[in-house]
């Protein structure tokens, strides 16, 4: 299966650059898989598309600022002075203090560089006072190539704390423009976000209000919570022909046990479990695979999705519209079909519907 055949072409004004004015305003497409029909509708009236018994299940993770902005130590003639401004953004980590990382520019970062992070960009290079500011300090101790490397932080208090008040939202590349972060920092947020540890927010829950949440549960709904931390690799294109040979980077999820006997009996009532978007499916559908259907703490996973997948969990899907030839549009794929996807597609292009990370919704049922 060629990477070719999940292309499309969309007009750059349709991708969103900034979330609606109202989360739950945005646009809805709703699809049957079975017979591929669309009908146009919002986000607000999702629980007319629910039936009484169904389980939705969202993803409760909460992305954390893991842009770090600093500047290299330099030592001349014995004195430390500060040199280049680099970022290290925080990929995945190893253990307390121990980070995987991606560096830029990569050449200034050899094993052995020293970074100090100040309050504010910049501080460390201004004045004496402004070195007095520093927060946190990494050092590079293993370089893996391709801008990767592996930091040792150091740093006097919390270093989730620090890293919360120092760093930057990731926001995806295709988001242009200066931004403020403190605006995204909560816009770019579930409202039910809870579990720290994400590098991109799982989009498809950013529709929903307490408000919605409410009139679904009040529809009969129930609604479970999981946890999978969505890493570095979402940002990440797919850089081969043959789908086959793409891999997806590991990423943690968690099913505690209260939402494991939530799953379980729907599952065995024969109800709909409905998913609040791919990193859900991804975590349930990986919790099948792993045989056996209890709480799963921390457990990794790089299972990729894609068309000749099996499910076994999922009866129906909350997803935004998502890049050409992504493994996320490849995931969408496989659970409705590659035609009725790309048909979907160009249906929401000609009502021009926004895309991407604040873009508008699609239900597949």
């Amino acid at each position: 299966m060629l990477v070719s055949e999940f292309d499309y072409m969309l007009p750059a004004r349709l991708i969103a650059q900034e979330p609606a004015g109202r989360r739950d305003r945005s646009r809805l497409l709703v699809m049957d898989r079975s017979s591929g029909e669309l009908a146009d509708s919002t986000f607000d009236r999702l629980p007319d598309w629910h039936a009484a018994g169904d389980l939705l299940v969202i993803n409760n993770t909460r992305v954390f600022p893991a842009r770090l902005f600093g500047r290299k130590v330099r030592t001349e003639a014995g004195a430390r002075t500060p040199g280049a401004r680099v970022e290290v953004f925080l990929v995945r980590e190893i253990e307390p203090l121990l980070w995987e990382t991606l560096v830029r520019p990569g050449r200034a970062l050899r094993p052995g560089a020293r970074v100090e992070f100040a309050e504010a960009v910049g501080d460390t290079a201004s004045s004496p006072q402004g070195r007095q500011r520093v927060k946190l300090t990494g050092v590079v101790s293993e370089w893996l190539g391709a801008g990767r490397r592996i930091v040792r932080f150091e740093c006097d208090g919390d270093f989730d704390s620090i890293v919360d008040s120092i760093g930057r939202t990731p926001l995806p590349p295709y988001i242009k423009g200066d931004r403020d972060d403190r605006l995204d920092s909560e816009s770019y947020q579930t409202v039910y976000a809870s579990r720290r540890g994400a590098v991109a927010a799982p989009t498809a829950g950013l529709h929903f209000t307490p408000e919605l949440l409410e009139r679904v549960r009040r529809r009969g709904v129930e609604i479970a919570e999981i946890t999978l931390h969505v890493g570095y690799g979402t940002f990440q294109p797919v850089r081969v022909e043959r789908v086959e040979d793409h891999r997806v980077e590991l990423e943690t999820y968690s099913i505690e046990s209260g939402a494991a006997g939530q799953i379980n009996a729907a599952l065995n009532g024969g109800r709909r479990i409905i998913a609040v978007g791919t990193t859900t499916t991804r975590a349930l559908e990986s919790w099948a695979l792993g045989g056996s259907k209890t709480e799963v703490r921390q457990r990794a996973t790089d299972l990729f999705i894609y068309p000749g997948f099996r499910f076994n969990v999922i009866a129906g899907l909350i997803t935004n519209f998502h890049l050409p030839r992504s493994s996320l549009l490849m995931l969408v794929s496989a659970f409705a079909g590659r035609e009725n996807v790309l048909r979907a597609y160009r249906h929401a292009i000609e009502r021009e519907y926004r895309f991407y990370s604040y873009g508008d919704a699609m239900l597949i049922i």
